[in-house]
């Protein structure tokens, strides 16, 4: 039988045993199959959820901004990397989440699995644990520091990285306090537990923040045209930070 006459449930059942990269190349092949492909939420992408993800991550609230098993799935491949972080962080079981090791006089630090040096993209990022004296949210490039003796703010002590620190609300970079963010009068420091999205617009070479989904301008302008990766630093110990990569935002 010729796969055209398959029905479609079948043609997802057969979908599902490829690979990621066989599945992009499989979408390019006609229409019904992009359609197949298309549904970001059918057994294609539930079972390699499944597959993937810990039971834990998929019947918690960690990935509510990603409504769909394909945005899940994406999150996963652009989550922290275990490869590339202090060695005295790790990630935990579920995939999304540092643990940093109580280590007395270190600064540790952690970048996402994949940086970008195009389009616009967005992440969450969730403290939930305690700051700390220094608590730092931004990007680095891949010749940042990952670890340093002492309590400072790694993410923006260097050329390579810019970050905000959740603190005292400097925004960091080059070793130098870039002035207070949010531009505001008595701005809220950060709670525990809420959500961070970090924008990253490539195109334009900035990098702005959104708290509770309020847009609190850009902070950072003339970004470098070099792959950026999602990264955070941090000093208190067992603090923990998730970091939930978000679909490309179209134009």
């Amino acid at each position: 039988m010729h796969v055209d006459f398959l029905p479609d449930i079948i043609i997802g059942n057969i979908f599902s045993y490829l690979s990621l990269q066989d599945l992009r190349s499989s979408s390019l092949v006609c229409k019904r199959w992009y359609s197949i492909l298309n549904d970001e939420d059918n057994d294609v992408w539930r079972l390699h959820c499944i597959q993937k993800l810990a039971e834990e991550v998929l019947s918690s609230d960690i990935l509510s901004s990603t409504p769909t098993y394909k945005t899940k799935l994406k999150a996963f491949h652009h989550a922290w990397n275990p490869d590339d972080c202090s060695r005295n962080i790790y990630i935990k079981p579920n995939g999304f989440t540092i643990h940093r090791n109580p280590v007395a006089q270190s600064t540790d630090a952690v970048r996402g699995k994949i940086g970008f040096s195009h389009g616009r993209h967005a992440w969450e990022v969730m403290w939930e644990g305690p700051l700390g004296t220094v608590a730092v949210v931004g990007i680095a490039t891949k010749e940042a520091s990952l670890q340093t003796h002492g309590y400072i703010a790694l993410l923006g002590s260097d050329d390579q990285s810019w970050g905000w620190n959740l603190v005292d609300n400097h925004l960091l970079h080059n070793g130098d306090s870039q002035g207070n963010y949010p531009m505001l009068n008595n701005a809220p420091k950060y709670q525990v537990g809420e959500r961070i999205r970090v924008i990253l617009d490539c195109d334009e070479n900035t990098l702005a923040f959104e708290r509770n989904y309020e847009f609190l301008g850009v902070a950072f302008r003339g970004l470098p045209e070099k792959l950026l990766y999602p990264s955070v630093s941090a000093v208190y110990g067992h603090t923990e930070v998730s970091m939930i990569y978000l679909e490309l935002e179209r134009h």
